[in-house]
């Protein structure tokens, strides 16, 4: 009993001490931070409130309608009838070990204006060992710089559909526990996904990989659809494991056909 005791208080000991090692930082400090040209570095803390790379609700206080060019915003293309709002963060981005309580946003659709709010990072973004506890979208991101998202869960929604990675980029040991949407993203350098899980269905359907990719040790314990996929350089899938149906029609893999690798399941 005195042994179970104390192993009881060691583990509370633990917990308390990571709690503690865990500080709180407001995702609106943040978002100043970015304003004001700070680069960012955040290790072992929890972010509260929505983090909003769009700066959606500046945008529509300074009147989205107008659509007028500034250094801050990019309204649309030189076509009026965009209807996209570009928001570039050119800050360095760094969090390593954090958790995001609230939603991580770079795309936003806005049913009142009807705008869509979209940003991409011209300088290094680095998702690393974090936790996404709700939505995590990056749809239509561009990524100029390195990428990392490694070693991160994303326990809600998430969607890198149409986003563009032009330098080194990571999805290592990442865990998707919804539907995971890479749709139309393209990778201009190799890529790894060696020892993700997808828990729900995985689309990379027209997705490009132009360098490369591995899959190396992943887990698909639902469907992946890879219809449409190219994939140009390496392609690893040693060890890689899906649960159920895999859609590969009209995929090429350095212009063969995917039938010819062989996905072996338990």
């Amino acid at each position: 009993m005195k042994n179970k005791v104390t192993l009881l208080t060691f583990y509370l000991l633990l917990v308390t001490a990571f709690s503690f090692s865990q500080q709180k930082i407001e995702a609106s400090k943040i978002i100043k931070d970015i304003k004001d040209g700070k680069s960012i570095a955040i290790k072992n803390a929890t972010i509260i409130g929505v983090l909003d790379f769009t700066f959606m609700d500046e945008a529509l206080k300074n009147n989205v309608k107008t659509k007028k060019s500034s250094s801050w915003f990019n309204w649309g293309s030189n076509n009026n009838s965009s209807n996209e709002v570009k928001k570039y963060i050119e800050n360095e981005i760094s969090f390593i070990n954090c958790t995001f309580k609230n939603d991580v946003l770079a795309y936003i659709p806005d049913e009142d204006s009807g705008y869509t709010f979209t940003a991409s990072f011209k300088n290094n973004a680095i998702f690393k060992n974090c936790t996404f506890n709700q939505k995590a979208m990056f749809k239509y991101s561009r990524f100029e710089k390195d990428a990392d998202f490694s070693g991160s869960s994303f326990n809600d929604d998430s969607t890198f559909k149409y986003a563009k990675f032009d330098k080194d980029i990571s999805f290592n040991n990442t865990t998707f526990d919804e539907i995971a949407t890479f749709k139309y993203t393209k990778f201009n350098n190799s890529v790894s996904f060696s020892d993700a899980v997808f828990h729900d269905t995985a689309i990379f359907k027209y997705t490009n990989f132009s360098n490369g990719v591995s899959f190396r040790n992943t887990n698909f314990k639902e469907d992946l659809n890879i219809k449409y996929m190219k994939v140009t350089g390496n392609f690893d899938v040693s060890n890689m494991k899906v649960a159920y149906n895999v859609d590969s029609k009209y995929t090429k893999i350095n212009g063969n056909s995917f039938s010819k690798y062989l996905i072996k399941n338990d």
